[in-house]
């Protein structure tokens, strides 16, 4: 049996498809009965439990072959790092207490760096919990999702604007969730080695002229890429309901990205996906 986190979100529900086509034996968990309703129709078993709650997260995951574990953050918290690691600390405490001996983990590009990554510092801390409580931990490590472009698909409709806070002919790694979810659902089948990291890309490189360009065309109007200045990233971001610890986490991530102090540890092993920016925009349109 395989247990999945986060299935009703991008990337797990990519991890629950790649095992069900495999005629795998899958359990999601859940927060409730009602969000599992599609996939059990599907033939996946359903767990409910919440990472708040340790003894149900236990139940979750015993018996599991491997587990797919994210830890999805809840941006309006205030203190908002200190969350984070409160709720990584339960999941890996449920983890060791299972017996589980593989996780599947999805962390980020610059996650084996301690600070100076913002929101990227709580998967690395979350990287450093699980060593010592599995035998076997698969860390994946993608960049920039091709879907954060979607939020943004709205403005980009009606203003003929995409709005981007990375310079607009900048080329960045970026990958789609859909990659992500099977590249981790396969290592969830492999079996895990001990401890491995996994980093991840897209195709190739894209920038925000590229995603600008493709929705022109997938949209039928022209579409422009539009900077803006970092010292914008706070107040941007506290509009979408983030706590100002959480935005301001993001203004140093930003930050990192431009001074080019976030990357890939072993740039030269990446394992590229194969949705491209144009069909992953697509799917969001």
């Amino acid at each position: 049996m395989f247990v999945v986190v986060g299935a009703t979100g991008n990337t797990g529900s990519a991890v629950v498809e790649t095992l069900l086509k495999k005629k795998q034996p899958v359990r999601i968990v859940v927060r409730s009965a009602e969000k599992g309703s599609s996939w059990k129709a599907k033939g996946a078993d359903i767990a409910v439990a919440s990472l708040d709650d340790v003894s149900a997260l236990i139940k979750a995951f015993e018996g599991a072959t491997g587990i797919y574990l994210l830890v999805p953050p809840n941006y309006g918290a205030t203190a908002w790092l200190s969350d984070q690691r409160a709720r990584m600390d339960r999941a890996t405490e449920a983890v060791k207490k299972s017996g589980a001996s593989h996780v599947v983990y999805l962390s980020s590009i610059g996650g084996q760096l301690p600070h100076g990554t913002g929101p990227i510092r709580a998967v690395h801390y979350g990287e450093g919990a699980l060593e010592g409580a599995v035998q076997h931990l698969t860390i994946l490590r993608p960049p920039s999702f091709m879907e954060n472009w979607a939020p943004a698909i709205g403005m980009a409709r009606e203003q003929g604007i995409l709005p981007t806070f990375v310079a607009p002919q900048v080329k960045i790694p970026t990958i789609s969730t859909r990659d992500i979810g099977r590249i981790g659902g396969e290592h969830l089948l492999s079996g895990g080695q001990g401890r491995t990291v996994v980093e991840l890309a897209g195709p190739e490189e894209y920038c925000a002229d590229q995603a600008a360009e493709a929705l022109a065309v997938i949209l039928g109007k022209k579409v422009m890429a539009q900077q803006h200045p970092l010292s914008a990233v706070v107040s941007t971001y506290k509009s979408f309901g983030f706590s100002d610890e959480a935005a301001r986490l993001f203004e140093e991530m930003y930050e990192g990205f431009a001074r080019n102090a976030i990357g890939y540890e072993c740039p030269d092993k990446l394992v590229r996906g194969t949705v491209t920016l144009q069909e992953a925009l697509r799917g969001m349109v």
